[in-house]
């Protein structure tokens, strides 16, 4: 016979058991759990009033001057477009640094399109970077901002609104070949893309803004909710910048791997695009899902392991 005593201790052990598994669960649910809104995005892409049309004047002369394609391991030049990746390599000992500068001119600003892990819109859903740009037939590719760890932010995607709840300092890029660092609580989704946005990210912080290099950048935080890590710091990094409309470098900074790369502060990082000419420079998801791909590859070695983190979303340029 149970004792009062033993009732009492079971029935609190089966309530701590209860809270855990709630606790447990809720955990799961929000970090690990994918959460599919949207599960064709390219059909929804394509089948989009807002898109161009595939047989545009620019791409019909494209087409038509049929261009030949130059490539290696690090260039790229052919059907307007022109890649090329250089890798940095400064520093030794506990002060050494790598990271890799993609110089990308595009002959039409749709050229850089994004994707999704998948092909699938919502949260929790991930796939390396190499994988989506192979899903892609992407030549290039870069991780984009991790949307699908958060459930803010407004999310243009291939001409296409995918979310629009403003939450923080965004990245637009236009169909005219300019980028624009814009606040999110200021517009709306429809509002962009009525003004001809392409495709949006949002993470940050701005890095550069009308060739003025951002201030405070050693005090910002981004997401600082359970589950994320800090931006502060030196860490792996990766950016955009823009040089003029449909010219752009993409930065891939390695990090957190003594001895082969430290990574880069803010403050860094925002002058390495300063350096590089940019006028306009924004900061997107970095630490493990820094990844750079090329012809095939992955250019970058991230955290220094070789090792791709999955992320759910990446700007790529297609074969």
């Amino acid at each position: 016979m149970h004792t009062p005593k033993k009732i009492n201790l079971f029935r609190s052990i089966a309530l701590l058991v209860v809270i855990v598994s709630g606790i447990l669960y809720a955990l799961a649910d929000r970090y690990l759990i994918e959460h599919v809104e949207i599960a064709n995005a390219a059909a929804l892409q394509t089948s989009s009033e807002s898109l161009p049309t595939q047989e545009s004047a620019a791409s019909a002369e494209a087409d038509a001057s049929a261009e030949a394609v130059i490539a290696d391991d690090w260039n790229y030049q052919g059907d307007g477009v022109s890649i090329a990746i250089q890798k940095v390599t400064t520093g030794s000992g506990q002060n050494a640094l790598v990271y890799f500068v993609a110089d990308v001119v595009i002959s039409d600003a749709t050229q850089l399109s994004s994707a999704f892990a998948k092909n699938s819109f919502g949260r929790n859903i991930i796939e390396y970077t190499s994988v989506i740009a192979e899903e892609n037939n992407a030549i290039f590719a870069i991780n984009g901002d991790y949307y699908g760890f958060r459930s803010d932010g407004i999310v243009i995607r291939n001409g296409v609104i995918y979310r629009d709840a403003p939450a923080r300092i965004g990245l637009a890029f236009y169909q005219d070949g300019s980028m624009k660092i814009y606040d999110e609580t200021q517009t709306s989704a429809e509002a962009l893309l009525a003004e001809g946005v392409w495709n949006t990210l949002s993470f940050g912080p701005a890095l550069i803004e009308d060739s003025v290099v951002a201030a405070n950048l050693d005090y910002i935080e981004v997401d600082t909710n359970f589950g994320n890590h800090s931006i502060q710091g030196e860490n792996p990094r990766t950016g955009v910048g823009m040089i003029a409309e449909n010219h752009f470098v993409f930065v891939v900074v390695d990090g957190r791997s003594p001895g082969y790369s430290r990574g880069v502060t803010l403050k860094e990082f925002a002058q390495i695009f300063k350096d590089l000419g940019c006028s306009q420079a924004y900061n997107i998801d970095g630490g493990g899902s820094s990844t750079l791909y090329f012809m095939g590859r992955v250019v970058n070695n991230p955290l220094g392991k070789n090792k791709e983190r999955g992320t759910s979303d990446i700007l790529y340029i297609g074969s």
